[in-house]
């Protein structure tokens, strides 16, 4: 299931969801710079020193000479990415889902929004798995926030959606809450089955399902505290 576009217009320029996506290609293509290894993943060594490590969040591990803070990596983590498909997706649903979000909140709140909700979205996959030594980077989980936030703003907005069920494709419109809704219930059934197969210690690595769910639930919180209480705009 691939989100194409939505049909709520914006009211103003999203320039804050452009430059954050301008960011994160630019940090990619940083990463392709200095190497890719034989399967399309980013350096090795630039993602650990980068990407937040779950245990160096919790004090529980170290780096030699700690640099950058442990509380820093939170934030680069969000602009790093595995590889190109990793890029592509995230971009796509920030693009076609951040301006309305944008609109909404106003372009500086936007920005706080995306940034906790990132922050969030860590925290979350670092408490369920505190011990990990995998760092996690991606803009999963702020992208997850503006997500959790569209759902709640636009629950009826049609998206166009394109279906892929092996030889069987095609194009159908579908309410917001139905698209987010499956996105999330797959998150969920996606974070059980792994929690219940690598345990606490969260040695599995692959995708870290529970800072999708974190950067959803925290966008549905933040919405609430940031959105401006007589429409206003920043």
């Amino acid at each position: 299931m691939i989100p194409l576009r939505d049909d709520v217009p914006s009211n103003s320029v999203p320039f804050v969801t452009i430059t954050l996506i301008g960011l994160n290609v630019l940090a990619f293509l940083y990463q392709t710079s200095i190497g890719m290894d034989s399967q399309g993943h980013a350096s090795e060594a630039f993602v650990f020193e980068f990407g937040a490590i779950p245990c160096r969040v919790t004090g529980n591990c170290a780096v030699p000479g700690e640099f950058p803070p442990p509380v820093v990596t939170i934030f680069t983590s969000m602009f790093l990415h595995g590889g190109l498909f990793h890029i592509v997706g995230n971009m796509l649903y920030l693009w076609i889902f951040g301006d309305n979000v944008e609109d909404t909140l106003g372009h500086g709140r936007f920005l706080a929004f995306y940034l906790l909700a990132g922050a969030a979205a860590a925290l979350a996959q670092t408490a369920v798995h505190p011990a990990s030594r995998i760092p996690m980077i991606g803009a999963s989980g702020a992208v997850s926030g503006v997500l959790g936030a569209y759902l709640l703003l636009f629950p009826y907005a049609s998206v166009l959606v394109l279906l892929i069920f092996g030889f069987f494709v095609r194009i159908v419109h579908w309410p917001a809450m139905i698209v987010l809704g499956l996105w999330i219930v797959v998150q969920f059934v996606n974070g059980l089955v792994t929690f219940s197969a690598s345990g606490s210690s969260g040695g599995a690595g692959g995708t870290a399902w529970f800072a999708h769910i974190g950067g959803f639930l925290a966008g549905m919180a933040l919405l609430f505290l940031i959105r401006p209480r007589r429409g206003g705009r920043l």
